[in-house]
């Protein structure tokens, strides 16, 4: 039987192993559509807008280790590909954006929808080609996929609706490439001057990034050699938190003091697999170590005494009978005191009691770590839900957490969670979802229904761009265009027939979350939480100082004194401001 460019496109795609594709059809898309139509092995994923088919592509390929897809049809159509296929690059994950063109004989004529898709996916991937000719796209299909793999990020294929559906003689292409990333050993001389270093320091700790994923042991047999403590970034705190003798917490904007503190005072610092972006969080006088397996990446956050390309854990395998054992817990002893006290001091503001006036997005957050399952995956929002969920929930090397942590996009947590349950339909996935993001992309709710993806999407309603807020009242701005007139989501919910819950006092809380997790469909919980909670940094500059004090005269100034009285009675916890 005579097979098409589609046929052979879809074909190679089911041979590398690819079941799904998400995106939204197009005419220019319908030669491949028809294809998947027709295949058994393979689904074509609706959802409503292409932004959300990236995410979800990307939250697919984060979870199942594999090549994920999406389409878009031409124009408009890949044109929405864009802000979710940036975040996959910048994430890691190896994805392939099919992006149909105009028809091959109006290239270039400005004809209806032609854009050139050649150079606006320029900056978001790592091959970018348009197929021209039939016998071409076998090759180029092959070369994209092979780089998203072997590079873990983008690969786009640009094809011409009228090209798609002609004949191609050649056969479904097998990619010959496994999916395991290679591991990288360093020279052993660059172990010895960083071996050097290390046991000739007082005090060490440890940064570990998303790159300590599968080396879990041997950052632990690293950390109890130097008796050091280890401070997790944000895309490292599923491998690194969970039963971690040494674990002192987060830094950044979003960390704890103690995992600052341990940094900042620390002889030497040994960076492993991160690419933490803050250069005001590394500390000014340490030897610095930085291993990882891009070569790129090394110094170009902080100054780095020691430079190490390779993969962390077959580095700190070859590291580890280089480093003298240490007998010196004080260093230690005292940073894990100071992150018990910090924990201490998060814990006792997730809190929430009847007849409070209002519900504390603390108080959600912890409780929904203690309700959701042990191999939950969880998909938070850029914005003040991913700082609940970085402080809150707790990683125990079976569950997930998803968010744009690099590319910091809006509206990111529901189109992941679609790719999350799609790929893994047996596991319980849940949003921390920002009334600004689910509002951003809404229109996915309703691919919840429509391919019966039994997501629950935690709405953390506070009426405002939150987190915007916040860095306005640090600036010393008067929050101004943060506001949200937001709709009951619980009832938009169950317009859609999703089921919808709307909880907005504590005393709620509990049992809204247990009937959401219980519930079989997807389902939504509506949570009226308090608008002026501030999130504080581990350490507070001079000028945030000084900026907060210039929004507290600017609203008393301006009539807004009242807002400042709210938001020390929400975050001081104390009544008598009320007397």
């Amino acid at each position: 039987m005579a097979r098409t460019v589609s046929d052979v496109f879809v074909a190679t795609l089911i041979e590398a192993g690819v079941r799904r594709v998400y995106g939204v059809v197009g005419d220019s898309l319908n030669g491949l559509t028809d294809a998947i139509r027709k295949s058994e092995q393979i689904d074509w994923l609706h959802v409503r807008h292409e932004e959300s088919a990236a995410f979800a592509a990307g939250a697919d390929a984060q979870v199942t280790g594999q090549l994920a897809v999406c389409a878009g049809s031409c124009g408009p159509g890949n044109l929405h590909l864009i802000n979710g296929l940036y975040d996959c690059q910048r994430t890691r994950v190896p994805v392939l954006a099919i992006a149909a063109q105009v028809p091959s004989s109006e290239i270039g004529s400005g004809y209806f929808q032609e854009t050139h898709p050649e150079h606006l996916f320029k900056d978001c991937s790592y091959y970018c080609e348009l197929v021209s000719q039939p016998e071409q796209m076998p090759r180029v299909l092959g070369i994209a996929m092979r780089t998203a793999i072997a590079r873990q990020g983008v690969a786009v294929v640009i094809i011409p609706g009228d090209i798609a559906l002609r004949h191609c003689h050649s056969q479904p292409l097998s990619l010959g490439l496994h999916q395991s990333v290679s591991a990288t050993l360093p020279p052993s001389e660059t172990l010895e001057r960083a071996a050097n270093v290390l046991n000739g320091a007082g005090t060490v700790a440890i940064l570990g990034g998303a790159g300590c994923a599968g080396a879990r042991s041997e950052l632990l047999g690293v950390a109890e050699r130097l008796k050091a403590p280890i401070v997790h970034a944000l895309r490292g705190k599923e491998f690194i938190e969970y039963e971690n003798p040494y674990d002192v917490g987060m830094t950044g904007l979003l960390g704890f003091a103690s995992g600052y503190q341990a940094m900042m005072n620390c002889d030497a610092l040994l960076v492993l697999g991160s690419d933490f972006p803050y250069q005001q969080f590394y500390p000014k006088d340490a030897n610095i170590i930085q291993v990882d397996m891009r070569g790129e990446q090394i110094g170009r956050r902080s100054r780095v005494n020691v430079g190490i390309v390779g993969t962390v854990k077959e580095t700190l395998q070859a590291l580890l009978p280089l480093l003298e054992s240490n007998s010196d817990r004080h260093y230690l002893d005292a940073c894990l005191q100071h992150y018990a006290h910090t924990r201490k001091g998060l814990d006792e503001l997730a809190a929430g009691s009847p007849g409070d006036s209002s519900i504390h997005p603390q108080f959600v957050a912890k409780l929904l770590d203690e309700l959701a399952s042990e191999d939950a995956i969880f998909a938070c929002d850029v914005g003040t839900p991913t700082i609940w969920a970085s402080r809150y929930l707790h990683m125990n090397g079976k569950r997930r957490l998803l968010g744009s942590f690099n590319h910091g996009s809006m509206a990111n947590a529901l189109p992941q969670a679609i790719g999350a349950q799609a790929a893994m339909p047996g596991r319980q996935v849940v949003t921390l979802s920002g009334d600004g993001g689910i509002a951003m992309l809404l229109g996915d709710l309703l691919t919840l229904r429509q391919l019966n993806l039994p997501v629950k999407v935690i709405v953390f309603n506070n009426g405002a761009l939150g987190f915007v807020e916040l860095e306005m009242k640090a600036a010393g701005w008067l929050s101004y265009g943060t506001d949200l007139v937001d709709p009951n989501f619980a009832k938009l919910a169950e317009s859609a027939d999703i089921k919808g819950i709307r909880a907005e006092a504590p005393e709620d809380l509990r049992p809204a979350l247990q009937a959401a997790l219980a519930h079989d469909g997807p389902c939504l919980v509506d949570i009226k939480v308090n608008r002026l909670e501030l999130a504080m940094p581990p350490t507070i500059t001079v000028e945030q100082a000084l900026g907060f004090s210039l929004y507290i005269m600017r609203a008393v100034l301006s009539g807004r004194g009242e807002e400042v009285i709210d938001l020390a009675v929400t975050n001081l916890r104390c009544d008598f401001l009320l007397a």
